[in-house]
């Protein structure tokens, strides 16, 4: 629980993030050897190309730079202290050698920052924690253009297609609109690996790294898709002390859906049915859970609880289902609070991940010029 007083805590305003931004900016590392021209300093760069995405205006430094020949001041000094403001071409030569990875501790400590102000606060939800969607989202693709970090597949003509992929965690709650994006991981070549990474060991390097810091703020429950639901990950998510709630597929489980089948064999399976209005129908949930089931065929296999959410309109027609397995338990008192909590991770792709990708994405495309 947040324990500091607000009159203790420094405000988030926009001059004290600024200033958090330009520090994080500063230390930002300059691959440049000393003989080169060096009349623009990495952390102008990376403040100029920050204004560009603050604005959401691909014109933005074109109109500074006009502003400051006509008025002899610009706002990307006034708003972000920017001291000299270089042209897109020398930004990516400044800012295409920095490791992303350099702003991860930025991100966590504006979003710590929350939580110690107690704007988290109405996030909290199962066991009174908080709830972290894991997701993957491809960035970048193309035939043509690759880089040493590309990830690669090979297509049904034969061609070779480079992509980028991170994953995007995000703070999540049923019935939150805000969601609140945590440092990435991003998919990519690994030192003293000939394997091809991948979007799950990505999010098991992420783990160690940023669930410690998490663990402060209470029980964090990881949410994800099916491909998050198999026992070594499930274990990394326990080894951090901390809870899962991950889709499970009757396709890729089939050991917990045969001892399921088994328990229904011989009667039902508990269940739990509440009708509710949205306003223009009246659609049925029906809940099903049960505890302590296998997932996975071995002597080893770690025991999870299961539930399973089918909605159903007046006509019983399926309108929706999907189903979970949790190191949470489940119970008739738990089932629906298990579920919405389980139904929230959609806002990783609605709320975060495609946000990322009209507005971020599409003023870098704007930006950039074609190569040659």
């Amino acid at each position: 629980m947040v324990t500091s007083t607000a009159a203790e805590l420094p405000l988030l305003t926009a001059a004290v993030l600024i200033k958090q931004i330009r520090d994080t900016f500063e230390r930002l590392p300059d691959v440049r050897k000393g003989g080169n021209n060096q009349r623009y300093a990495v952390a102008d760069a990376a403040l100029s190309a920050f204004a560009v995405f603050f604005t959401q205006s691909p014109s933005f430094l074109d109109y500074q730079v006009r502003m400051q020949k006509e008025r002899g001041r610009n706002n990307a000094t006034s708003l972000f202290g920017v001291h000299k403001i270089p042209c897109d071409q020398q930004s990516r030569n400044l800012l295409d050698p920095v490791p992303p990875e350099e702003l991860a501790p930025l991100l966590m400590n504006i979003v710590d920052g929350l939580y110690r102000l107690g704007v988290l606060e109405t996030h909290r939800t199962l066991a009174g924690g908080f709830t972290v969607a894991l997701d993957g989202t491809e960035y970048f693709a193309s035939n043509a253009i690759s880089c040493p970090n590309c990830s690669t597949r090979t297509l049904a003509n034969g061609q070779t297609r480079h992509f980028h992929v991170a994953v995007t965690p995000v703070l999540v709650a049923p019935g939150q609109a805000a969601v609140f994006p945590l440092p990435p991981a991003f998919v990519g070549p690994q030192d003293g690996h000939t394997k091809q990474d991948c979007e799950l060991a990505a999010s098991a390097r992420w783990l160690p790294q940023w669930a410690p810091r998490l663990a402060a703020w209470g029980p964090i429950t990881f949410l994800g898709d099916d491909l998050y639901c198999h026992q070594p990950f499930c274990e990394q998510v326990l080894a951090q002390h901390q809870h899962f709630l991950f889709v499970c597929l009757p396709q890729s489980h089939t050991t917990l859906y045969e001892w399921l089948a088994d328990f229904e064999r011989q009667g039902p399976l508990p269940t739990l049915v509440t009708t509710r209005w949205t306003g223009t129908q009246r659609p049925t949930d029906t809940y099903r859970y049960f505890q302590h089931l296998p997932l996975r065929d071995s002597d080893d296999a770690l025991y999870v609880d299961w539930c399973e959410l089918t909605t159903t309109d007046a006509a019983g027609r399926v309108l929706y289902r999907n189903s979970w397995a949790t190191s949470h338990t489940v119970t008739a008192d738990t089932v629906v609070a298990v579920v919405a909590a389980g139904r929230s991770r959609w806002k990783i792709e609605n709320e975060n991940n495609n946000t990322l990708k009209t507005k971020v994405i599409s003023v870098i495309e704007v930006t950039r010029k074609p190569a040659g």
